[in-house]
């Protein structure tokens, strides 16, 4: 155990000091030296699925924005069951603002995730009219008046073909309190904003919920057609992008709400294992080292400081708090930043424990064939499509 704690302990002080500070949360939209002379045209997508019960609360945030150049929204209903698109022309109606155009693409086309299909068809519909942005923004995301305005004026000024926004996330429930700022932390932890953000980065993601791009970087980077099967969609967007020559950017929102709940744990355990074992490319070899790291990072200082207190041993136990207080001190200005107790902190290896057992859910409901399912559909890994 003594080993195993003291390689926990290395772990941390890497992860700390050498991760592009992964921990800390003042990544935020850069604000502009000055508004744009001339305010580009854009187009809102929305592809949405059964979003009923958020669309009050998300799209007459859309269409309110204040937004000085020319913009109009477009809702791509995608094969909804619950009056989504009924729902959507009685709020145009209740608030006056941008236009909005609702359509829907009909069932996949083969080899492609429905989320990515409704957006290539609503892309498609909005190029007609020569949009110089595409804002793509999920059903679930609330947008402050002047969200879509700060967007465009930092890709502007500073001259980004992508700008994306982690939407900040529900936290009501205890377990929304307890699960979503570690996921946002993980997500951070795997993709450093700042190694997103630096030119020639090799780094490359975004957030789904809310992602500004440039016209002729989508062009030039072939999306959505490029990534159609893919279902961690953001991260392959911004890839492909990135690889197309396109500057990204990535931080963490101020003004950008998802509204969406996960009240219980299994709401929230079907959010992460839906694409867990997608984002380790249905590899068992990764999923078994992805595992051991979990073990290895997250749950060894607990375990080996009560281990050494236990038996005698100072060294282990000495590893194992340092390794547990590096954990959870790089914690905290997440859990600041989502407004929750900072006693939540020391209880990160409890979380990394769901995290894990979500994982490998995931992974055997990938094997039973429910790999990656989503409001009634299911897909497969992209050489199985």
């Amino acid at each position: 155990m003594g080993i195993l704690a003291t390689a926990s302990l290395v772990i941390w002080l890497w992860l700390v000091l050498g991760q592009g500070m992964f921990w800390r949360t003042d990544v935020r939209l850069p604000p502009a030296a000055s508004d744009p002379l001339h305010w580009p045209s854009v187009a809102i997508v929305v592809p949405a699925r059964d979003e009923a019960e958020v669309l009050p609360l998300s799209l007459p945030s859309l269409l309110a924005q204040d937004y000085p150049g020319e913009a109009e929204v477009y809702l791509v209903d995608d094969g909804s069951s619950d009056g989504t698109t009924a729902l959507a022309h009685r709020l145009a109606l209740q608030q006056p603002g941008l236009p909005l155009t609702v359509t829907s693409p009909g069932e996949p086309g083969p080899g492609w995730t429905g989320k990515l299909w409704a957006l290539r068809h609503g892309i498609a519909l909005a190029r007609q009219g020569g949009p110089e942005y595409l804002l793509l923004t999920d059903a679930d995301i609330a947008h402050e008046p002047d969200s879509l305005r700060k967007l465009v004026a930092a890709a502007e000024s500073g001259g980004l073909d992508l700008v994306s926004q982690m939407a900040r996330l529900r936290v009501a429930s205890f377990w929304e309190r307890l699960v979503v700022p570690a996921f946002v932390y993980f997500f951070a932890q795997l993709y450093p904003f700042r190694w997103v953000n630096r030119p020639r980065a090799r780094t490359a993601a975004a957030a789904g919920g809310c992602v500004l791009l440039r016209t002729d970087a989508a062009v030039r980077a072939g999306v959505p057609d490029s990534i159609r099967q893919a279902v961690i969609d953001d991260v392959s967007l911004a890839r492909a992008v990135q690889r197309s020559g396109g500057r990204i950017w990535l931080g963490l929102a101020e003004r950008v709400d998802s509204v969406r709940p996960y009240p219980r744990l299994a709401d929230l355990w079907l959010m992460v294992s839906r694409s867990a074992y997608a984002q380790l490319r249905h590899s068992p070899l990764v999923l078994a080292g992805t595992v051991a790291g979990l073990v290895l990072v997250y749950l060894v200082p607990p375990f080996a400081l009560a281990a050494g207190l236990s038996a005698g041993q100072p060294v282990t136990a000495w590893a194992g708090g340092l390794a547990w207080l590096l954990m959870a001190g790089s914690y905290l200005p997440m859990l600041r930043y989502y407004g929750q107790s900072l006693t939540l902190a020391p209880l990160l290896p409890f979380t990394a424990l769901l995290y894990l057992l979500m994982t490998v859910d995931s992974a055997v409901q990938h094997y039973r064939g429910r790999g990656a399912a989503w409001k009634g559909r299911t897909y497969a890994r992209p050489s199985d499509a």
